[in-house]
């Protein structure tokens, strides 16, 4: 299980990283901090898929952040697919393949995502900056 933070406005390290350490036992193996004008991103890792650095959050693509907690039980399909259309991937983490899916579908990403999760993507282009939140409809 891992853990994600945020603080959105202006972001203060000192209280993003006392959020961070709330939720060490969620994700003792690593944790990443993302700081920039308007958003403030804290992600604590649990190692699963992925046990290289390339997996380490919040995660980052052309100009996107993101910090992902959960599987996504079709990211295999999903990576395929995106592959198919070009996209070339650096890790085997599913958070890579929903920040690539995000970058070629927007918002409507969701829509083909199964699995157990939620995420927060911070989304600076364009006129204003976007925060798009999301966890699996599943939750309650």
């Amino acid at each position: 299980m891992c853990g994600i933070a945020g603080i959105l406005g202006s972001p203060d390290p000192a209280r993003l990283e006392l959020m961070m350490e709330a939720m060490r036992t969620r994700g003792p193996d690593d944790s990443g901090l993302h700081t920039g004008p308007g958003i403030g991103l804290g992600h604590r890792r649990l190692s699963i898929l992925d046990l290289s650095a390339l997996g380490r959050q919040p995660m980052e693509s052309q100009g996107l952040r993101v910090v992902y907690n959960g599987e996504i039980y079709n990211f295999r399909e999903l990576r395929a697919d995106l592959e198919a259309h070009g996209r070339v991937f650096r890790s085997r983490t599913d958070t890579e393949v929903l920040l690539a899916l995000y970058e070629a579908e927007g918002t409507d990403c969701v829509r083909r995502l199964r699995g157990m999760f939620a995420f927060a993507i911070w989304d600076p282009r364009g006129p204003e900056p976007t925060l798009f939140l999301a966890r699996d409809p599943r939750r309650r």
